[in-house]
């Protein structure tokens, strides 16, 4: 038989209302636990990959460059254009000194500018009246060579004549001889043409005399013995229109007025030959305009003219640099700190007038314990958490380099464990992190802030020098001195060469430890 249903009187039994009441707590439990372990999962999963893939360290702050904008010239402040924490870009006008001095300096250089280029084109006409000097002289050298050949073949036509002299004399002795035989025959020749025979002889004589005497004044005057001891009196030596003393006055000449343009025998004792030589060989071809043309840029006078001029420009340059430097301008995009100049200060060469603090090139250094660093590479993954925003946001970054030295190798006074009180304590070695998509205009990181970073171990390391302790050695850019003192005459900036070396970045793996990875305390 069935069992008959329960009354509504039965139903409200405090057995049934117990029953009843435990069902709705277990419901309630249930959900509460359910709750408990998505709460648990939910904070506990994400901790313990914290815990299990990164090393952290809570001995970490934000540091970056702080550029001092000093005075590069004394003078008088006239206004300051910024205040503390007053964010400027490059280029901005900082402060600004009394440029009057200054602008008196570049108008008084600039009158020597002009000083300099007169002077200079003056030098320029003086140097091509020295050239048209020299040219002169060297004709008047060739001529006096003329004139000693000359000379050489007068004496030659003399020596000629006194021998047609002398055979003409000759001949005259030898009819006034027959003529005196013949005379001896009574009517043979008349007495008249005895004294003429006679006659032609004593002229004869006095022709080879006077012959004669020419030849001795033409040796002579060429510097040669009247009679030569070996009786040719044609005898010259080959080289006499060489070592000629005129000869060698018109090179003397010609020397003196060639050194000022900078021309020098190649020896005192050189010959007119051996000069005119070398002079040709100052061009390959030997076109005497493109030597003549030579000479003028570089004529002592000229490059000391020119000189002067560059003396000159450079004093101009230099009061232009200095006039410049009244506006002391930003170096970098940043942020003003330290300002400790007022308008009227005399400021001097290297005060320092205020400081900017950059915004973006910065960076964290973590002081990781020794006993970590086994687990750190450059290239890892960073998340950080910065005490100043809380939860809100975390950054990201990679490590980018280590310090060689430990903390305690870099303080002022490090300690001395050479006394044998030595207590081994854990170091802690600075790693430097970069910051990854940071942007300073949203969420600005300031010097000094307290960061606490987590360094993911377990994921492979990327980018430049993946998985290195220490960054690969990279030539620094070099200055070509050629490009440099072409770039100083240019007055263009030097020309900076590169040399790249490409570093091969190993494969990047994660680091292999023996133990599992500390947790940070």
């Amino acid at each position: 038989m069935s069992e008959p249903a329960p009354t509504p009187a039965a139903s409200k039994t405090p057995t049934a209302i117990h029953r009843r009441y435990g069902a709705h707590r277990r419901l309630v439990w249930a959900g509460v636990a359910i709750v408990v372990l998505v709460v648990l999962a939910y904070i506990g999963i994400p901790f313990a990959n914290t815990v299990f893939n990164t090393v952290s360290t809570d001995d970490a702050y934000v540091n970056g460059h702080v550029t001092f904008v000093a005075a590069r010239i004394p003078d008088q402040v006239m206004n300051v254009l910024v205040d503390d924490n007053n964010r400027v870009r490059k280029g901005d006008i900082l402060v600004q000194l009394d440029k009057t001095p200054y602008q008196v300096a570049v108008e008084v250089d600039k009158a020597l500018v002009v000083t300099a280029q007169a002077e200079l084109a003056v030098t320029e006409d003086e140097v091509r009246g020295m050239i048209a000097n020299a040219r002169a002289n060297r004709f008047k050298l060739e001529h006096t060579i003329e004139d000693v050949n000359n000379q050489a073949a007068q004496l030659r036509a003399s020596v000629a004549a006194l021998e047609t002299s002398q055979a003409r004399l000759a001949r005259a002795k030898a009819d006034w001889d027959r003529a005196k035989e013949v005379q001896k025959t009574p009517g043979a020749i008349s007495q008249q043409d005895v004294d003429f025979r006679e006659e032609a002889y004593r002229v004869g004589q006095a022709q080879v005399k006077q012959s004669l005497e020419q030849v001795y004044q033409i040796r002579v005057s060429l510097g040669l013995p009247a009679q030569p001891a070996s009786g040719n009196l044609t005898e010259v030596p080959e080289n006499l229109d060489q070592t000629f003393s005129t000869v060698r006055q018109a090179l003397a000449d010609l020397m003196v007025s060639a050194a000022p343009l900078g021309i020098t025998p190649p020896s005192w004792n050189a010959t007119p030959k051996e000069v005119i030589a070398a002079f040709y060989k100052r061009d390959p071809e030997g076109n005497l305009d493109r030597i003549y043309a030579k000479l003028l840029p570089e004529a002592p006078a000229i490059k000391l003219a020119q000189a002067k001029l560059q003396k000159a420009q450079a004093d101009l340059d230099q009061a232009n640099l200095n006039l410049s430097y009244c506006d002391v301008v930003a170096e970098i995009d940043g942020v003003i700190t330290r300002r400790n100049v007022n308008p009227g200060n005399n400021v001097q060469v290297g005060q320092s007038l205020m400081a900017i603090r950059s915004l973006t090139d910065i960076w964290i250094d973590a002081n990781f314990k020794e006993t970590q660093l086994d687990w750190l590479r450059i290239g890892q993954h960073v998340r950080m958490k910065v005490d100043m925003y809380g939860r809100h946001h975390e950054f990201e970054g990679r490590i980018s380099g280590f310090t060689m030295g430990t903390g305690s190798t870099l303080a002022i006074l490090p300690a001395e464990n050479a006394t044998g009180n030595f207590i081994k304590v854990v170091q802690r070695l600075p790693v430097r992190i970069d910051p990854i998509n940071y942007d300073p205009d949203k969420l600005p990181l300031f010097i000094g802030l307290s960061v606490v970073p987590y360094v993911y171990v377990r994921e492979a390391p990327s980018g430049p020098d993946a998985g290195e302790f220490l960054q690969p050695y990279l030539p620094l850019p070099t200055v070509s001195r050629q490009s440099e003192n072409s770039a100083i005459e240019n007055g263009t900036n030097p020309e900076i060469q590169t040399q790249d070396k490409a570093a091969d970045a190993k494969p990047a793996e994660p680091p292999k430890s023996s133990g599992a990875s500390e947790p940070s305390k």
